[in-house]
C-alpha cells in the first residue's frame, strides 16, 4: 500500500501544490509513505529527529481483512 501525505510534519501546514515541493519515500517500493514537505529545511529537520522504540507498521489490504484492537 501507498500513502502520500501533504500535511508537513514539522508545520503541521497542508502542501496543496506537492508536486512542486520537497518530497521523502520511507518505504520498499511497493509499500511506502510518501512525506511532502513545505520546504527543504523543514525536510532536514524531519531528516535529522531520532526516533525512539520506532515502530513499523503492516497492513493488510485483502477484501477479507477485519481489524483487530
Amino acid at each position: 500500500m501507498h500513502i502520500r501525505t501533504t500535511t508537513d510534519p514539522v508545520s503541521l501546514h497542508d502542501v496543496p501544490d506537492y508536486e512542486s515541493h520537497p518530497c521523502l519515500y520511507e518505504g520498499d517500493g511497493d509499500n511506502g509513505l510518501e512525506i511532502y514537505f513545505e520546504n527543504e529545511e523543514n525536510k532536514k529537520i524531519y531528516m535529522d529527529l531520532e526516533m525512539e522504540h520506532r515502530k513499523v507498521l503492516m497492513g493488510d489490504d485483502s477484501d477479507n481483512y477485519v481489524a483487530q484492537g
